[in-house]
C-alpha cells in the first residue's frame, strides 16, 4: 500500500466513524414527539440541528462537485427558519438526504481517481482532503451537541 492509499484509507475511516456510525447512533430511536422541542436555553430543536447537519454536508459536497455552485448565505441559510417544524416524513427526509450525501462524499474520497491533495480547480486552493476534514469536524461537533441534547431531553432509549 502506498502513501496515497494509506491517506485515503485514514480519511475514509474518519468519515465512516464520524458521519456513519456517529450519525446513525445519534438519530437511532429518536422519539418523534421530541423532534420539534426546544431544550432549555437552546434556540433550536433536534430537527433544526439535524437539518443543519444535512445542509452543511450538502454544501461541502456541492462545493467540491460544481464549479457554478453558490453556498448558502451564512449563517441563516445553513439552518431552517426557527418557526419551521418537522413531521415524521420531513425528519426522515433529512436523515435520508444526509445519508445519501454522506455516501456520495465517501464514494468520492474512495475513488482512486480523486486526488485528495490537488486543489479543486474552482476553489481558492482548497482540496478534497480539506473538505473531507471540514465535513468530519463539523459533523462530529454537532453530533456531540445532538447527543447532549438527547441527554438533557432524556430521549435516549433505556436498555
Amino acid at each position: 500500500m502506498n502513501a496515497d492509499d494509506t491517506l485515503r484509507q485514514h480519511v475514509l475511516e474518519l468519515l465512516r466513524r464520524t458521519t456513519e456510525r456517529g450519525f446513525d447512533e445519534a438519530v437511532k430511536d429518536f422519539p418523534p414527539e421530541f423532534m420539534n422541542t426546544r431544550p432549555p436555553n437552546v434556540d433550536y430543536t433536534p430537527w433544526h440541528l439535524l437539518e443543519h447537519l444535512r445542509i452543511g454536508q450538502s454544501d461541502i459536497l456541492q462545493y467540491i462537485r460544481d464549479p457554478q455552485y453558490k453556498s448558502p448565505h451564512w449563517p441563516n441559510e445553513y439552518w431552517p427558519p426557527k418557526e419551521y417544524e418537522a413531521d415524521a416524513a420531513r425528519w426522515n427526509r433529512s436523515i435520508e438526504a444526509f445519508r445519501a450525501d454522506r455516501a456520495a462524499l465517501i464514494d468520492l474520497v474512495a475513488d482512486s481517481k480523486t486526488d485528495l491533495l490537488v486543489p479543486i480547480p474552482h476553489t481558492p486552493g482548497h482540496t478534497v482532503l480539506r473538505e473531507a476534514f471540514l465535513n468530519a469536524g463539523h459533523t462530529a461537533g454537532h453530533l456531540g451537541e445532538f447527543s447532549i441534547l438527547r441527554e438533557v431531553m432524556k430521549t435516549w432509549r433505556s436498555t
